[in-house]
């Protein structure tokens, strides 16, 4: 289990590939996992790992909250798709680090009335202080490329098949078509979406259902408001 060293390239791609559907490490929330994944990494993910990059500066935008993010921090090797091998060194066991912000204390049974007490003592501050943060709804713009078949099809039934999806945190912006050649014309549509509800992968499935206007539809920018 784990994401490998990622310092490298192909271990961001393996990053890249498990964000693809997913907005967070774990959860719907941003949480200790996402904090020790991403000082894990030196700096931001190339541009064309876009999963990565979105994750990545939502995660940075959290630079003076991480302390106080749910959860515990747990050695990388701990996090990430199960079929990885851990080549960090440090999936055997959590580090010191962790014990320092561990919020649910130690597991020994014989935990004496001392630790017991600080310990539900932090449980409390926390939720309090969670439960008066307002919830964030974290949300990207989105601008994509359809391409017909060819110069005969219809781009103005194309583009109303495309509005035709609606979905709970999925809003419809402004289009246009753009020349790819041949006479063919392209559809470059925006559209703003809640990242917990709707991703690029529900887009291009409903999209792409349209097989009678539609030939493929790709990512053509993806940005964090």
């Amino acid at each position: 289990m784990g994401f490998g060293d990622l310092k490298s390239l192909a271990s961001l791609q393996v990053l890249n590939d498990y964000l693809a559907d997913k907005s967070y490490i774990e959860g719907y929330v941003p949480s200790q996992a996402d904090v020790a994944v991403f000082e894990a990494i030196s700096g931001p993910p190339p541009a064309d790992l876009y999963h990565a990059l979105r994750w990545y500066n939502h995660i940075k935008s959290y630079e003076k909250e991480k302390a106080s993010l749910p959860g515990v921090k747990k050695a990388l090797g701990k996090y990430g798709p199960t079929n990885v091998e851990d080549t960090t060194g440090s999936g055997a066991a959590d580090s010191k680090d962790d014990d320092d912000i561990d919020l649910f204390g130690s597991d020994d049974e014989e935990e004496n009335e001392e630790a017991k007490r600080l310990r539900e003592e932090r449980l409390a501050q926390y939720e309090s202080k969670k439960a008066k943060k307002p919830a964030l709804v974290a949300k990207s713009s989105i601008l994509l490329d359809v391409k017909p078949w060819d110069d005969e099809t219809d781009m103005a039934k194309l583009e109303e098949c495309v509005r035709s999806i609606q979905a709970d945190g999925l809003v419809w912006g402004s289009s246009k078509l753009v020349p790819v050649g041949y006479g063919i014309k392209k559809l470059q549509i925006q559209c703003v979406v809640e990242d917990d509800k709707v991703g690029t992968d529900m887009l291009e499935e409903q999209i792409t259902a349209f097989e009678d206007y539609v030939q493929s539809m790709d990512v053509a920018a993806f940005n964090k408001i």
